[in-house]
């Protein structure tokens, strides 16, 4: 397995960087040896943020949790990423059993550049909306822990929005021209 450790606001010594390397290499288990795994290290307030991202089987997997203690929000992620695999490992082979999704393009990059201070854009990613069925979408937006999943629906290829509702329940978004 390929790692890439991304550190803002904070330097870290090689032997934290081997600690958190075996503590993900836990999680080898699932993926192939060519599987990218991405973890992001941000200090906050007093608190450290580590993100965890893995692709799986065409949809990625992410974890985010925020500690005092580095080893402590590592083992946050890692126990949030392991629940999602288990817990979505039959709705992930059901779903998969007669098409295979490519891999998302994600570009995580950052836009520091505002026109207009009431309205800034400080962040913008780029992903392209593969093609796939509501179920699949609501299924990769809650294995992505967000509130909304932007994809491309196969029966009309216009672009659709699910999100989450205050009550639990999902709701579809579909574009018309």
């Amino acid at each position: 397995m390929k790692y890439n450790i991304i550190c803002k606001k904070v330097e870290l010594a090689d032997s934290s960087k081997e600690k958190v390397l075996r503590k993900v290499e836990k999680l080898s288990k699932f993926f192939h040896n060519d599987t990218e795994c991405r973890i992001l290290i941000d200090e906050q307030r007093e608190h450290m943020v580590v993100e965890i991202t893995f692709p799986y089987k065409g949809f990625l997997i992410r974890a985010e949790a925020r500690d005092r203690e580095l080893l402590a929000a590592v083992d946050t992620c890692l126990n949030n990423i392991d629940r999602q695999i288990r817990k979505n490992k039959t709705k992930l082979a059901k779903r998969l059993r007669d098409t295979e999704i490519e891999s998302y393009d994600i570009d995580f990059s950052n836009d520091s550049e505002a026109k207009d201070d009431e309205f800034r854009v400080v962040k913008v990613k780029r992903f392209s909306a593969k093609p796939m069925s509501v179920e699949e979408a609501i299924l990769q937006m809650n294995m992505l822990n967000h509130d909304f999943f932007i994809f491309t629906n196969p029966d009309t290829m216009e672009t659709n929005i699910v999100y989450k509702r205050k009550d639990g329940d999902y709701a579809l978004i579909e574009a018309v021209k």
